[in-house]
């Protein structure tokens, strides 16, 4: 998630979103704006703007939320016009982070198939990184007790801290963590074996 602030009434993100605000005294764009961003990923994101007694969300990459003269107004813009209205401002924000998601065999640490091209297309992005900070979260699906997939989905997330440490990136720079059953890609019943929640998601910056 992304933002740059100078000043607006209120805006609150709902979930990831990536937003860009900006006001009259920081841009040449007369009146305050709210610009919800895509997410690198494509995931949808949204945030809520407030002005007094009124209220905007914003669901769509490119929507907008302008106040002039007290009102708030919505609206659309291009990824183009803000790179023309705005570059300066984004140049100077951090890289934002990176998701890329490996699935797992069941009951152990083995990586399923399909599992080599998200590692070559992770490992082509932290090579153009100098400094990368990497965070590992194991995961697994329902099958079994909560007990059990705490460790499980840490021994997958180990795991993929072991193939990055191989492949070159400190192991002080990645941060590991297990959460089990609890954030599932796909929701399920329990003991419902579903390939898509035995993942490990590597996040990087």
């Amino acid at each position: 998630m992304t933002a740059v602030a100078c000043r607006f009434g209120t805006w609150r993100r709902l979930g990831a979103a990536a937003v860009l605000a900006v006001v009259a005294g920081c841009s040449s764009t007369p009146g305050d704006r709210v610009i919800l961003l895509p997410q690198p990923d494509g995931s949808p994101s949204a945030v809520e703007v407030t002005a007094g007694s009124q209220r905007l969300q914003l669901e769509t990459p490119y929507a907008t939320a302008d106040l002039r003269d007290g009102r708030l107004a919505p609206g659309t813009t291009t990824a183009q016009a803000v790179q023309q209205a705005y570059g300066a401002l984004l140049s100077q924000l951090p890289a934002r982070p990176r998701l890329f998601t490996v699935q797992f065999e069941p009951n152990g640490n083995r990586l399923a198939a399909g599992a080599d091209a998200v590692l070559a297309d992770m490992r082509a992005a932290l090579a153009q990184l100098p400094a990368p900070e990497v965070v590992v979260t194991g995961h697994t699906d329902r099958v079994g007790t909560v007990e059990a997939n705490d460790r499980l989905s840490l021994v997958r997330a180990e795991a993929v801290r072991e193939i990055l440490v191989r492949g070159g990136v400190p192991a002080a720079a990645i941060t590991v963590a297990g959460r089990g059953e609890r954030e599932p890609a796909v929701p399920t019943a329990d003991e419902v074996a579903e390939a898509r929640n035995r993942r490990v998601e590597i996040k990087i910056r």
